[in-house]
């Protein structure tokens, strides 16, 4: 059905029928009978409730679930409001469409720890509106009025006469009163879900292998396509035997496509057997020099060149010539990818008036309007049915995938599964972009921080991305973490050079705070060492004025035992992060096999200010996993390249933590009443420099390269 069928019969079920609608004017609730009185439906609701005859409470979710949680902290959220009984909520993967699109992103999207932050007003508002209008509904039953009577679990309940009403028995009497648009919000003291643990509603079928993935899609009479694509970047095709690949038994067509030669088949035996038997040989490329050591050196060399300025306070130059002491360094990050646990993947089929997409992906309007240029089709003509995501830390919120998928079956006539394998996934990726850095500080004669330059020198995720967002040339993603830092010093000074390379570079988990936190705060405390200073005091001098910091800060070392002697060789280290809205301390404790070169995190201890908190065993798990991707990343991950293209090709050549490296991991979530903050990236970014922190406290070797391999680490101790 077109989805404007989708929305008329969802609107006609018997119930209440309620939406969200994000208007100029701040959020408006309307029900299913106003929508109908419109005569078209040309408003965009960002939230749908209905409850219906049978008790159960549905909610139609936005954004993707990729992990993270969202299939529960969303729902969570209307049934406190509407105080529903948890055993009768479902959840729903709301259809791609302008009626769901995030309200302050104005794109239904999945990404930058969004989803609680931008969806809480609005689904506290559907659940609280739906509670009003339901305890209406009885107390006009009853001729009673609406403050005689309580909802509760479910059920609204008359004391005084001890009747009651299911939400089932009196959805329709409430679906015909007027929506209130100002209802009385429950205050925190009233809450009977937020706050708690509520185990995640994703868990059983996950464990149970029913959850549908990307990968698990079927559709009947679909190919299975494989695309050959070319080893380096900007090859060509020399030769290849495309007779030869139209032999392979199953294999019904081959076809050149913008990303390479695409093989289709009956079965994906059969398109990977035919991508074999082409047999292409390619030319070297647009940039066949291109490797690791080139590029390391070219962002070493762009240190040179003059900047765009993200933050200039106070006079850094007078600052530097009256210090006592100056400091400086000098920082290099690799490329990363981001593995998802599910390669990407994508079903399509496109017909003459219809194209259908099932695609595990963070960015439905994205998908949507590609469809609708790449067909030629109207919105109400596409439908995209999201999947569970394997993982997606940005890189799905590209649409590659998607782009090659509609191509191959608008070529076929057919249905099409495109599967990419391990190496593709990898070598084909949009990448962690590779990041250098300069940094200077300037300390007087009492050992305080009186100057800070910072030359961050990093490609443009933003200009391909969102190119409306990049103000005087800045990359906000650039320069986050730098040019927003908290510490409190008189006279700073921060530089943007932006140096694009032939690699693509994308979202990758917590952006340009995944690296930009690494520098700062690893030279925040070689500061601290050159001032005689103990790095935790030195952080709270600087951060007299911000609470918040300060307190993750002394949650995190008093948890840790900071100040506690440790053994030879053993070290601890502290570092703090805002990204998203979200405060994060982490203090690690490592030991270092000075033979061997080996890094051991023993333990990990995180506090977390995230304000409100909706669920705190999802708050623990995303502080985890945020933790285990960062040390992944800190101590194995580098994307390699050599020949003009990417030589790292599954996990024998791109290295992860593995699970018996996992250390102890203890995360505090830190109560407060501020503004809500994001929650899936802001655990990862200060993990690699309490890392690098405590190597140094436990070897005095100061790491500025990463990852901080057993070679690079031996090679630092030498020098």
């Amino acid at each position: 059905m077109t989805r404007r069928e989708f929305l008329k019969r969802t609107l006609s079920c018997t119930g209440l029928s309620l939406a969200v609608i994000s208007t100029p004017l701040g959020y408006r609730i309307v029900s299913a009978k106003e929508l109908e009185k419109e005569g078209s439906i040309t408003f965009r609701p960002n939230a749908w409730l209905q409850i219906t005859p049978d008790n159960l409470v549905t909610i139609y979710v936005n954004k993707s679930e990729m992990g993270q949680g969202v299939y529960t902290s969303l729902p969570m959220i209307v049934a406190e409001e509407i105080e529903a009984d948890w055993r009768q909520v479902r959840i729903k993967a709301a259809p791609a469409g302008d009626e769901y699109k995030d309200p302050v992103w104005g794109a239904q999207a999945t990404g930058g720890s969004t989803s609680v932050r931008h969806m809480y007003e609005s689904l506290r508002k559907a659940g609280a509106t739906a509670r009003e209008m339901l305890v209406a509904a009885a107390a006009k039953a009853w001729e009673v009025t609406s403050n005689e009577c309580e909802a509760s679990s479910g059920t609204v309940r008359h004391a005084q006469s001890g009747r009651s009403f299911t939400y089932g028995q009196l959805s329709m009497k409430a679906s015909a009163l007027p929506v209130p648009q100002h209802p009385l919000l429950k205050k925190e003291t009233q809450f009977r879900y937020i706050g708690t643990s509520v185990p995640r509603i994703d868990a059983l079928e996950k464990v149970n292998g029913s959850a549908i993935f990307g990968v698990d899609v079927f559709v009947q009479d679909m190919l299975y396509a494989a695309i050959a694509r070319p080893p380096a970047y900007g090859a060509k095709v020399i030769s290849c035997n495309r007779e030869a690949a139209e032999k392979v038994k199953g294999v019904q067509r081959v076809m050149t496509i913008k990303s390479g030669i695409a093989v289709c088949a009956d079965t994906l035996d059969a398109a990977w057997k035919g991508r074999s038997a082409l047999d292409i040989k390619w030319d070297k490329g647009e940039n066949p020099d291109l490797g690791t050591e080139t590029l390391e050196k070219a962002f070493l060399g762009e240190l040179d060149r003059k900047g765009i300025v993200a933050r200039s306070d106070g006079d850094v130059k007078l600052a530097f010539s009256n210090a006592a002491k100056k400091i400086e360094a000098v920082y290099i990050l690799p490329y990363l990818a981001h593995v998802t646990m599910e390669p990407m993947n994508c079903v399509a089929h496109v017909r003459k008036d219809r194209c259908d997409i099932w695609v595990p992906t963070q960015n439905q309007s994205g998908v949507l309007s590609l469809a609708e240029k790449e067909t030629g089709l109207a919105k109400d003509r596409i439908h995209v049915s999201t999947t569970y995501l394997g993982g997606g830390f940005g890189r799905r919120f590209e649409l590659d995938v998607v782009e090659e998928a509609i191509g191959i079956s608008k070529m076929t006539g057919k249905p099409v599964k495109l599967l990419w394998t391990r190496e593709e996934d990898m070598q084909n990726d949009f990448y962690r972009p590779a990041n250098c850095c300069k940094i200077e500080a300037g300390i007087d004669a009492e050992g305080r921080l009186i100057a800070w330059s910072h030359k961050v020198v990093v490609p443009s995720i933003f200009a391909r991305v969102f190119p409306g967002q990049m103000k005087d040339g800045i990359d906000p993603a650039a320069v986050e973490g730098i040019s927003n830092m908290e510490y409190e010093i008189p006279h700073m000074y921060v530089e943007y050079v932006r140096y694009d390379t032939p690699v693509p570079v994308g979202f990758w988990r917590s952006v340009g705070s995944s690296h930009n936190a690494f520098t700062v705060e690893s030279f925040i405390d070689e500061v601290a060492h050159q001032a005689k200073r103990d790095p935790l005091e030195f952080r709270l001098n600087l951060l007299k004025n911000h609470r918040r910091a300060s307190r993750v800060l002394e949650v995190a070392a008093e948890k840790a035992g900071w100040g506690k002697p440790l053994a030879k060789g053993q070290g601890r280290g502290i570092a703090q992060h805002l990204s998203f809205e979200s405060y994060v301390a982490q203090v690690a404790e490592v030991s270092v096999d000075e033979n061997e070169g080996r890094i051991k995190v023993h333990r990990v201890v995180c506090a977390v200010d995230c304000g409100p908190v909706i669920n705190p065993d999802i708050v623990t798990a995303q502080m985890e996993s945020g933790i285990i991707m960062g040390l992944s990343a800190a101590l194995k991950e580098k994307v390699m390249h050599l020949h003009g293209g990417v030589v790292s090709a599954n996990f024998t050549t791109y290295d992860l933590l593995r699970m018996e490296e996992v250390p102890e991991i203890e995360v505090h979530i830190v109560k407060s009443d501020e503004k809500i903050g994001g929650i899936g990236e802001p655990g990862l970014p200060p993990i690699a420099p309490a890392v690098a922190n405590a190597v140094f406290m436990a070897s005095g070797v100061r790491i500025r390269c990463l990852p901080m391999r057993p070679a690079a680490l031996r090679e630092a101790m030498k020098k």
